[in-house]
């Protein structure tokens, strides 16, 4: 919209200054719905200390104080501050990355402010503003309309009414409410309430605070981390009371149980997920794909389906008319942007059937062509006396004029629609039917124009007697490079399907420049709707081209899609898009020329429009998922052995019951939660990431999930040997200790190094867990408070080559190409 040619901007009082709004909103406050409070430090300290994993931290810590282990409860304080600071900076990270994507998201809207509209957050206005609403947008504030133009707004969100109401400067239809979207038509109002003063305010509602079901990914989290949880909180039951059993000490099976009970919680796994999502989300916002909802990133990394709207997404959207059929004289004319028209009788129609002041393409293309018109200076201005908005399927809309001795008439539409109420001879509609269809296979946009002369106005803008004026082709050229990002997307596993609300032949077109692999065969609007759901589930898998679609056509293909499995995402710009957006895994919207209410049902927004974008946001995505992967991987790894190596030797009756304690557990632990979601996170992104088909599904599953309970397997095996070798061979407890939790130290070194080396934290990891193990090994005091004993050199060589040996094959094997793919 350009804002500096607003036409009416001399009939509208004026607006407020700068230093008139700023003492405005020191007295009235932000325009903020029950603004949420944020993750202050108390609070996430709070949810930190309700952690399952901190309460058994706390439970232990409080038995060895009742033990006289003061030693060792101190250390346990001291890890319980550290694991507490570890998991706090990790919330405060990622709720500054969530802050600052909620900055970038930020809604504006046009408000006359210090003499000129400009574009502003919605936060800072303020009542008095006077402030321009559109087609597509939603209302920022609650105010009263001063000027409209064929303007309705849904108020569903604060009335419950489905229908669009109709507004006007009219005394009881003047009021417009914050939150509402505005269905057709423009206006202009002063804003009299905001924030918690505006309806919604006052009927505690608020869009912000809608709630997104989980992802795929999520509830997988969810069910892996209740799985866990169960397994810990039996296997604690039943370690206890078998100890007890045979200690008779009920603090000591206590402590016990409480450690195998901490080694199964795997407590890291959802903050890794919330760090991967909000960093990435941040990551990608950096690259102008501002994403509103940071979770959504997990179901890019598993897209299968991409459907693309091609007005705006697969085209310029800047429309120009270029051919224009007058029905009167038969004549065609052709012209190019900036052409002078001859003959503009059909363009006059079309002028006088859009709005005053278009903000649709089409129009704006339509105006311009009629003032680009040789003869324009023929057609005297015309006040409008009554409007039909746009309505039906297919749509047309109507515009009267005031004239003397009857008004003038004109309306726009789809031509089926306008060749149907112009009753004409069915052989000549057909043969007018066949000119748009030949124009619509040539990639042109059509509208037919029709007229009329009455005294009165009828209820259904059909029953005009109308006149057929002709046909107005526009042309939106495809953006460039459109069979290059096919082919990426193809490549990549991703199957395109484009849903459009054009002609086949206008969509066909698309298809071919774009290169659209599987056929051209399409399917329309009336014919998805005509299916039922598993008629429609089954013809989804093969046809790719969808035309003449409008909104419920459009969710219908994108839940069909879904209930055959699929990850689907769906871009689009315009108010129509914005049922099928939100039914989406995946909302695209354009960030320049997509409507408010496309940006605001989408969650991804490209900021510059470009389809390149869409192919970054999948290698994102896909890149996110896969380190997320080998870190959810690497937690289950390295949990088998300590589970079973905490776990097998009381139920086998060992004469060294256990040798881990809770201070051991804590410790690796602190090692385990950032080597997770620090180190993993910052792994680079694989070559291959946009070949083949995407992985969908949990985290582990099939082989995955097979080979790495292999090799955690293989781990505890190294370990319980170790175990068991220096046990039966008359060691002490505090020497077998040393050695089996060295060499678990050295599992976890060797488990990090078999993600990659080109990691740039490689490094810093393995020389922060190298001074970690030498500071408890060497320093006499950390020592003695994990219960470690000095050992023969030969025994730690020992203990590493067994650490290489059961850890190890996976490098080995990965690099003789046995288990591509791990």
């Amino acid at each position: 919209m350009d804002l500096s040619k607003l036409q009416v901007f001399a009939e509208l009082p004026p607006g407020l200054s700068s230093a008139e709004a700023a003492s405005l909103r020191i007295r009235y406050g932000g325009n903020v719905l029950h603004k949420l409070h944020g993750q202050g430090i108390r609070i996430i300290v709070w949810n930190v200390a309700k952690e399952p994993m901190f309460v058994l931290l706390a439970a232990a810590t409080l038995l060895y104080f009742i033990l006289g282990e003061q030693g060792q409860g101190l250390l346990m304080v001291v890890a319980m501050a550290l694991v507490a600071a570890i998991s706090v900076f990790q919330e405060i990270r990622s709720s500054h990355a969530l802050k600052a994507l909620r900055k970038l998201t930020e809604r504006k809207a046009t408000v006359l402010r210090d003499g000129s509209f400009r574009e502003l957050p919605v936060e800072e206005i303020v009542p008095g503003d006077i402030i321009r609403i559109e087609e597509g947008e939603q209302v920022p504030a609650d105010g009263l309309i001063i000027r409209s133009n064929d303007l309705s707004i849904n108020e569903s969100i604060v009335t419950g009414e489905s229908m669009p109401v109709d507004k006007s400067v009219a005394v009881g239809e003047n009021s417009v409410y914050q939150g509402c979207t505005v269905n057709t038509g423009a206006g202009y109002a002063r804003i009299t309430a905001t924030g918690n003063s505006t309806l919604l305010g006052r009927l505690g509602e608020s869009i912000e605070s809608i709630q997104i079901p989980p992802t795929q990914l999520q509830a997988w989290i969810a069910r892996f981390v209740k799985a866990m949880a169960i397994f810990g909180i039996s296997a604690f039951l039943l370690i206890w009371l078998i100890n007890y059993l045979h200690s008779g000490s009920l603090a000591m099976s206590l402590l016990t149980g409480l450690t195998l009970a901490m080694s199964a919680i795997p407590e890291e796994v959802p903050v890794a997920f919330s760090s991967f999502m909000a960093l990435g989300a941040l990551r990608l916002t950096a690259l102008g794909i501002v994403v509103r909802h940071p979770r959504i990133i997990e179901n890019l990394g598993a897209l299968t389906v991409l459907c693309l709207d091609k007005t705006g997404t697969l085209t310029e959207n800047r429309m120009q008319v270029r051919i224009v059929y007058d029905a009167r004289t038969g004549e065609l004319e052709e012209g190019s942007e900036g052409g002078r028209w001859k003959s503009s009788r059909v363009l006059w129609y079309a002028r006088l059937a859009s709005e005053e002041e278009p903000f649709d393409v089409m129009e704006k293309a339509i105006v311009q062509a009629f003032d680009a018109s040789k003869s324009r200076e023929q057609y005297p201005p015309l006040r409008m006396v009554h409007e039909y908005p746009l309505s039906g399927q297919p749509p047309m809309m109507t515009h009267v004029y005031e004239g003397a001795p009857l008004s003038v008439v004109a309306a726009k539409g789809a031509p089926e629609r306008i060749l149907k109420v112009c009753g004409m001879p069915e052989e000549t509609r057909r043969l007018w039917q066949e000119r748009v269809l030949s124009l619509a296979a040539e990639g042109y946009r059509v509208l037919g124009v029709c007229s009329a002369k009455s005294l009165e106005f009828p209820e259904d803008q059909d029953r005009f007697d109308w006149h057929f004026e002709g046909l107005v082709s526009l042309y939106d050229a495809p953006k460039p490079g459109l069979d290059k990002f096919f082919h990426e997307w193809r490549d990549a596993g991703v199957r395109v399907k484009i849903i459009s609300g054009d002609y086949a032949g206008t969509v066909v077109n698309i298809a071919r420049k774009a290169g659209l692999d599987g056929g051209l065969a399409t399917l329309t609007g009336e014919e998805v709707m005509s299916l039922s759901s598993g008629q429609l589930a089954e013809k989804v898998k093969d046809v790719d081209i969808y035309a003449r679609m409008f909104p419920d056509a459009k969710t219908r293909v994108i839940e069909a899609l879904k209930a055959n499995g699929e990850i689907v995402a769906m871009s689009g710009d315009g108010v129509n898009d914005g049922p099928a957006l939100r039914s989406a895994h995946i909302g695209i919207a354009m960030g320049k020329k997509g409507t408010d209410i496309a940006r605001q049902a989408a969650d991804l927004v490209l900021s510059d429009d470009k389809l390149e974008k869409i192919t970054e946001a999948i290698r994102h995505g896909r890149a996110i998922r896969t380190n997320l992967r080998k870190a959810i991987r690497y937690l289950v790894t390295i949990h088998i052995p300590i589970i079973l190596t905490a776990s097998m030797p009381l139920l086998l009756g060992w004469s060294f019951p256990t040798v881990f304690t809770p201070v051991h557990i804590i410790f690796l632990e602190l090692i385990m939660g950032p080597t997770c979601s620090i180190y993993y996170e910052r792994e680079p992104m694989e070559e291959n990431v946009m070949t083949g088909k995407p992985a969908a599904g949990g985290l582990l599953q099939g082989r995955a999930l097979v080979l790495t309970i292999l090799q955690g397997s293989i781990a505890a095996c190294g370990l319980l040997g170790l175990y068991y070798v220096f046990m039966s061979h008359g060691y002490s407890l505090s020497y077998t200790r040393t050695i089996v939790f060295m060499a678990l130290l050295i599992d976890n070194v060797l488990l990090t190094l078999t993600g990659g080396q080109r990691n740039p934290l490689t490094i810093p990891v393995i020389l922060s867990s190298v001074v970690f193990i030498g500071f408890i090994y060497f320093v006499p005091f950390a020592r003695n408070l994990f219960g470690l004993t000095s050992v023969a050199g030969i025994h730690l060589l020992m203990a590493s080559a067994v650490s290489l040996a059961s850890i190890g094959w996976v490098k080995a094997s990965r690099l003789a190409g046995m288990a591509k793919g791990i």
